[in-house]
């Protein structure tokens, strides 16, 4: 690519428009770096996918077993996911986006990672509200309501605290989260992303739920401010008895 700016696409969409577009930056290396834009609220980069990563790391070592049933909730750039797929012990990945447009992106290929989720048949996309369905009772496979996951993996909003839409405020209380919790199994994990600090409030919420609550403080090099970021991944397990 000659340019060093491009819009692939923009779609409107319940929430604004949602952009994906691609640059470089010489100095940083002239390499493709890919956003995504929800109005003029950026979203995701794949500047920083660390955290992305590590909530699949995180979250998948802390399940026990083979043939592990996986929900990640956020498709974005498909870090997570792809990072999820790593693993030979998962047997279905489900990946739900609300976004029909973020869903297109990847099985377009207009994303670099579409072709490695695409290509595997354990993944599937799922078009769909994860709250909505985290507090359903089918679940969030439409192809089998009811079924059980070994973790679920979250990344949609920036924190409990910061939603991208104001309805989303329920899912982080207890009934809320309770009612996701119907949805793994007994010993499995849910796992979550958060552009902020540990959350004690939540973590307070989680604890009456689940055991083995923690926050992992994930660090990473920013190069646009010359110093370490961090993002955080929350993690709980459902009891088993």
């Amino acid at each position: 690519m000659g340019l060093l700016f491009e819009q692939i696409d923009s779609q409107p969409s319940a929430l604004g428009d949602i952009t994906l577009r691609r640059r470089r930056i010489p100095a940083l290396g002239n390499r493709d770096i890919y956003e995504v834009k929800l109005g003029d609220e950026f979203l995701m980069s794949s500047m920083f996918v660390d955290a992305e990563v590590a909530l699949a790391d995180l979250g998948l070592n802390a399940v026990e077993g083979d043939a592990l049933r996986v929900v990640v909730g956020g498709l974005g750039l498909g870090y997570t996911a792809e990072a999820a797929l790593k693993y030979e012990r998962v047997s279905e990945l489900l990946v739900v986006d609300a976004l029909d447009t973020v869903i297109h992106w990847h099985q377009q290929e207009k994303v670099p990672l579409g072709k490695v989720l695409n290509e595997d048949p354990r993944c599937r996309y799922v078009l769909g509200s994860f709250f909505d369905l985290a507090v359903s009772g089918a679940g969030f496979d439409p192809e089998a309501p009811g079924k059980v996951f070994d973790a679920i993996l979250l990344d949609i909003d920036h924190s409990p605290r910061a939603l991208l839409n104001d309805s989303n405020a329920s899912f982080y209380s207890a009934e809320g989260l309770g009612r996701m919790a119907t949805h793994l199994r007994p010993g499995g994990v849910f796992a979550m992303w958060s552009n902020e600090p540990p959350d004690e409030a939540f973590m307070k919420v989680l604890s009456t739920l689940f055991t083995d609550v923690d926050a992992k403080v994930v660090s990473f090099y920013n190069p646009f401010q010359n110093r370490e970021s961090s993002n955080t991944v929350f993690l709980a397990r459902k009891p088993i008895s």
